[in-house]
Formats: structure tokens, C-alpha cells, sequence
């Protein structure tokens, strides 16, 4: 098997469109692919999946540490794994490089191509790639991809980028409407909202097939030494966890939905978004996403909101990451500040800020035990919103890199609510905790 990471100097270069491509060229090619993206992004992903039908997992040193990475990537099924990088190449937390593409590149010893967008400049971009060469003793840099380039600008730059940094350039995709993607406040739109995208791959794949070397692109993949492969754990399952699936929640990291069935859960998905009740479960995740966008929807299914709110309080094991935490507040406003009606677990008001808020990586501790932490541990989370509320909790502490801290959250025996991201393929065995407490809970209720 085979891995390489597309990387680039800084967010905005065409990485996300860049490794679709790619992935649906190799996979036209016969030739079977996965994807890996470095960081704690949920969007990005969608997108692999969405070209390759199967999950495309995270890798993020600061949330898993160097073995929960290397675990993940013991997941690879298929010949070829691209890995996807965040942001630049060296940006890493609070303006360091640890957890950064390159940190990953590192620990993970993978390839790494570059994608450059070229704007203005020859030379001095051959200057700017050699800064990057140079900035560490050992960059992991091995070829270069350009891209919004035009085949005339190919031209001219191909021979002086090679002279220059002695990095090969492997082709470039030029400017095409297929390849521009909207955005929005947390990025770009989500894979399920681009109703012809299937078609927008194919043509940036067909670009690549005639711009790209993609013989040269694999010649730098480093063959991965064989390796026992990572097995969930088989056996009996002792509980069901319902998990909340739709457009407006459906941020979750594979490890995670992983992590929970191999310590002996059944998932069951459903939607707050269009079912009208939720399916009978022993534990209860409520992940991110957009519910701000489905404020109104979400507000006209009464009788699902009525029977999680009835569920949680009754002491339904329960987890509520960011979207799914301003779901079980009492109102939700959208993006015109109109306000809905939701859960109403917590007493908050979720409200648009125009702003990011508390964004980053940060460290959460309890002061007691609770469903997902022990008192005194540290866990490693993300933040990434642009809603608030008016009822954060006040349960849990969080110190981010810098050394700022706050309270925040809802924490008990039975219930993680916060807008903090958790990933559950790290150190702390929070899945086997959610199921454990979720098997509790079924004999306690169906005894």
C-alpha cells in the first residue's frame, strides 16, 4: 500500500477539489483509494466520501496523539491513501507547528506534494517554495501541483520551479467553474448540499487525466511496510445509540462512529430534521452541524423535540457536541435572528454572532466524574462556531494553548453537552464510557 499528502502553503490553494480529483482519477483508473484529512475539519471529508463511497478519517495529533494517528491510518483498506492537509503547510497550534500538516508528514513519514496557486510572480515563487524547503531540516516536500493555472503559465513556470527547487512539477488543473465551490461561515457548502456534484467532479477528474502525471503523482507515494491491520473489537452488543443523521447534523469523525461500535453498540441513525419521533435507544449523539440553517424545520417536528427533551431529562445517556448542543437549547435564531423553538433541556437562546467564537484547539477538564471525563483529566477538543448561547453551562473548564480559560458546559453522569468537538480515537476511552453508562441504562429500564 501506498500513502501521500497534497499540502499547500496556505488555505484557499484548491486542496479540497485538488484531492477529489485525484481520488476519482485513480479510482477511474482501477486503481482503489482512500482518503485521510489532517485536522480536526468535518467538511472536507464529506467531500472524499461523497467521490469514494466510503469514510474518510482524520488525523489529528493534537486530539489523538502520535498513536491514535497511527491507529487510524492502520485503517487503510486500499492501495492508495491520499492524505489531505489543513491550512498551511507549517500552521499548527497557536502559532506553532506542532499538529500541523507537516507535524503529521513527520510522525506519519508520508510524501508530501505541494499545491500552489500561482498569482503574480515566477521566480519569487520559486523563492517562496525554497522557504518552505528550508524552514525545517526536513520538509517531506517531494513534487509540486499548481493550480487555478493556466496551461501557458504551466509553461513558463514548469522550467523555472524544477531549476529552482528541484522539485518536480507534476501537472496543474487549470481555472474551470466545475472546480469553484461556494462557501460559507464554516467553510465550504457540505458535500450533500451540492446537488450536482457528481458532475463537477467529473470534469475537474477529466482536467487532471490530461494535466496531470499520475504515474509520476504515485512514483512518490512511500510504500507502507506491512502491518497488523486495526480490528474493532467483535463481539456481543450490549446497547443502541441513537445518532442524529441529516443535513442539518452531520458533523461526526469516523474514528468515533467506530470507536462506539467496537465497544459494543448498535447505531441507529435517524433524522430531527424529517422523522417524526426518534427510535427507541439506549444512549442518544447529537453531533454538529448547520441547525441554524434548519431552524424553522427543526421547530415544526414537535413531537421529536417534545420526546428527546423528555429522554435527556429522564437520564437518557446522552452526547451533544456544538449543533447538537444548540439543538437542546430552548430557542434557536437563524442567520436573520428570527427565533425557533427547540429542545428546551437548557434555558439558552442560540444566536449568530457574525464572528467566530472560542475558535480552536483547547483542553477540557472536570471537576467531578461524568459521563465522558474523570475528575482532573485533561481531554483535548476543537471548537469552530459562529453561534452562541445564551446558557453555556458552567461544568466543565477549558484552558486553550495560549493559557486563556473559561467555564462552560453540562456535564453529569449521563450527559456531555458543550460546543467542544470530541474525538474519541485518542487516549481517553470516552466511547467505551458512553456505551458502558448506555448498557447501564438499558437494564436499568428494560430490567
Amino acid at each position: 500500500m501506498k500513502r501521500l499528502m497534497l499540502s499547500a502553503p496556505a488555505s484557499g490553494s484548491g486542496k479540497t477539489v485538488l484531492t477529489c480529483g485525484l481520488l476519482a482519477a485513480l479510482t477511474a483508473r482501477g486503481i482503489g483509494a482512500e482518503a485521510f484529512k489532517c485536522g480536526p475539519d468535518y467538511i472536507d471529508p464529506m467531500f472524499h466520501q461523497k467521490v469514494l463511497g466510503v469514510p474518510s478519517r482524520n488525523l489529528d495529533l493534537f486530539l489523538q496523539g502520535e498513536r491514535g494517528v497511527q491507529k487510524t491510518l492502520a485503517k487503510q483498506s486500499r492501495p492508495v491513501a491520499l492524505i489531505e492537509g489543513a491550512m498551511g503547510y507549517y500552521d499548527g497550534v497557536n502559532g506553532t507547528d506542532q499538529a500541523s500538516a507537516w507535524h503529521l508528514a513527520t510522525a506519519a513519514k508520508l510524501p508530501v506534494v505541494l499545491a500552489v496557486r500561482p498569482g503574480g510572480s515566477s521566480l519569487t515563487l520559486a523563492a517562496q517554495i525554497q522557504g518552505l524547503q528550508k524552514f525545517r531540516p526536513d520538509s517531506r516536500l517531494r513534487g509540486l501541483l499548481l493550480t487555478l493555472c493556466k496551461p501557458s503559465l504551466h509553461a513558463h513556470l514548469k522550467p523555472i520551479l524544477e531549476r529552482e527547487t528541484g522539485l518536480p512539477v507534476l501537472g496543474y488543473l487549470p481555472p474551470l467553474e466545475a472546480a469553484c465551490i461556494e462557501s460559507r461561515h464554516l467553510g465550504l457548502q457540505t458535500a450533500g448540499e451540492i446537488q450536482d456534484l457528481a458532475q463537477r467532479f467529473a470534469q475537474v477528474t477529466a482536467q487532471l487525466e490530461k494535466t496531470v502525471n499520475l504515474d509520476a503523482l504515485l512514483a512518490l507515494a512511500d510504500e507502507v511496510p506491512d502491518a497488523p491491520k486495526a480490528r474493532g473489537r467483535q463481539g456481543e452488543k450490549t446497547c443502541t445509540i441513537a445518532v442524529a443523521r441529516d443535513e442539518a447534523f452531520c458533523f461526526y469523525y469516523a474514528d468515533n462512529l467506530d470507536a462506539l461500535e467496537a465497544a459494543g453498540a448498535e447505531l441507529v441513525f435517524f433524522s430531527p430534521l424529517h422523522d417524526e419521533a426518534p427510535p427507541k435507544a439506549d444512549g442518544l449523539y447529537l453531533g454538529g452541524g448547520y441547525p441554524e440553517l434548519y431552524a424553522a424545520q427543526l421547530a415544526q417536528k414537535t413531537g421529536m423535540r417534545n420526546a428527546i427533551g423528555g429522554a435527556v431529562a429522564s437520564g437518557l445517556p446522552t452526547v451533544a457536541e456544538c449543533g447538537g448542543f444548540l439543538y437542546l437549547q430552548a430557542a434557536l435564531q437563524n442567520a436573520a435572528g428570527e427565533g425557533y423553538p427547540m429542545v428546551g433541556l437548557f434555558p439558552g437562546e442560540g444566536y449568530p454572532t457574525g464572528q467566530l467564537r472560542r475558535f480552536g484547539y483547547l483542553t477540557l477538564t472536570g471537576d467531578r466524574d461524568s459521563l465522558l471525563f474523570r475528575a482532573g483529566e485533561a481531554i483535548p477538543a476543537h471548537e469552530f462556531h459562529y453561534w452562541d448561547t445564551t446558557a453555556n453551562g458552567e461544568e466543565l473548564t477549558a484552558v486553550k494553548p495560549s493559557g486563556r480559560s473559561w467555564r462552560f458546559g453540562y456535564a453529569s453522569e449521563s450527559m456531555y453537552a458543550a460546543f467542544p468537538h470530541l474525538h474519541f480515537g485518542g487516549e481517553t476511552p470516552m466511547a467505551e464510557r458512553f456505551v458502558a453508562m448506555a448498557t447501564f441504562y438499558r437494564k436499568r429500564t428494560r430490567a
